[in-house]
């Protein structure tokens, strides 16, 4: 284990271990020196050390932190158990293992927080949050956020399959009820019989087009998408019919964003979050000495993997958060830099794509 993943990997103890729906836990993560508390941004992940029990190393596994920036001093987690007929699937490895062998008063090793699917603050826009399944976790954490602005339109549009598996609907409820600029809308694939009684749930099926038209008056919002991986497809399809731009639609989404832009089947198993873009110049030159490519540099992609898929280029990748190094190459020749601080720091002949930028000319061992 390299020596900088040593020092950045904490120990945090388990708090409060919550029950949250039939497949769904919550983990209260509190630092064993309060130095190791560093804040975050709703939308934000940690990374967790887990034991590999196919060797003596550890592996490691994004969880977004479900609770809110002004939490301060903890972390909670919101983990949906995985893979319960495949313990050793890769999701079901880290998720089984919080939830079967995970207690309260056990110590965990994270480091974080990262990412860059984040809430922007910076606007009075409206904003809608829309889920599916346990990608509900950084819509809570950023709706915890928006609750404190009583002048700002939200809509939280969650869907899931029925009242068992729905987790944090009593602290969704209890948000939406204290601020009248925030309305909410459930839609259950299979609602049960106890269900359709309580009334929990607004409509039935899946999310359509002509459902989504129906709760959002024209507008111009910011859409922030995040679940599995059809949800995200036909959700970011239908906006786009609406007339939605790319510019207002960020999600946090597994697989190439070229593949979700052109409505293709993702099979890939990716983390990738469209945010903001940098600054810089359109005008360096990405060469691709192996395949003897020559590519301008496009200012609206937010990384060179992002670019290179978008250019039909595929490399190597797994994180797309600068934590596993699968997508590092060699750089040949010029300078780069990182929006995501990685993991591990490269070597200076060595890059990263998923995290960083060109900020000259660059030439690439692709």
């Amino acid at each position: 284990m390299a020596n900088a993943e040593r020092i950045r990997f904490r120990p945090f103890k388990v708090t409060a271990k919550i029950r949250e729906s039939e497949t769904i836990t919550s983990f209260h993560l509190k630092p064993t020196n309060p130095s190791y508390w560093t804040p975050f941004e709703a939308g934000q992940f940690l990374t967790i050390r887990v034991p590999d029990k196919n060797s003596d190393g550890f592996v490691l596994r994004n969880y977004t932190v479900s609770s809110s920036p002004e939490d301060v001093g903890f972390y909670r987690i919101t983990v949906k158990r995985e893979g319960a007929r495949q313990p050793d699937h890769a999701d079901g490895l880290s998720s089984c293992w919080l939830h079967d062998c995970i207690e309260e008063g056990a110590l965990v090793e994270i480091d974080g927080p990262r990412g860059a699917f984040k809430l922007d603050r910076s606007t009075q826009r409206p904003v809608v949050l829309l889920s599916g399944g346990v990608g509900m976790t950084p819509m809570v954490s950023m709706l915890r956020q928006l609750s404190a602005d009583k002048n700002r339109r939200v809509s939280f549009i969650h869907a899931c399959d029925h009242g068992g598996v729905h987790a944090l609907h009593g602290e969704v409820a209890a948000l939406i009820a204290a601020n009248d600029m925030m309305q909410v809308h459930y839609c259950y694939r299979f609602p049960r019989i106890e269900d359709k009684a309580n009334g929990h749930f607004h409509s039935e099926g899946v999310l359509t087009k002509a459902g989504l038209q129906a709760l959002l008056p024209l507008d111009d919002y910011d859409f922030y998408l995040c679940g599995p991986r059809p949800f995200m497809q036909a959700i970011y399809d239908y906006l786009r019919e609406m007339g939605v731009s790319d510019q207002r639609i960020a999600y946090e989404f597994f697989g190439p964003a070229s593949l979700l832009k052109a409505g293709g089947h993702v099979t890939e198993h990716a983390q990738i979050a469209p945010v903001q873009k940098m600054a810089g110049s359109g005008e360096h030159k990405i060469h691709l000495q192996r395949s003897q490519r020559d590519l301008i540099w496009d200012n609206d992609a937010v990384s060179l993997l992002d670019f290179l898929e978008a250019n039909g280029i595929e490399p190597e990748f797994s994180c797309r958060a600068g934590i596993c190094g699968s997508c590092e190459k060699r750089l040949i020749s010029g300078e780069v830099c990182y929006f995501e601080e990685p993991l591990d720091e490269p070597a200076h002949d060595k890059v990263l794509l998923c995290c960083a930028r060109p900020s000259s000319s660059i030439v690439l061992d692709l």
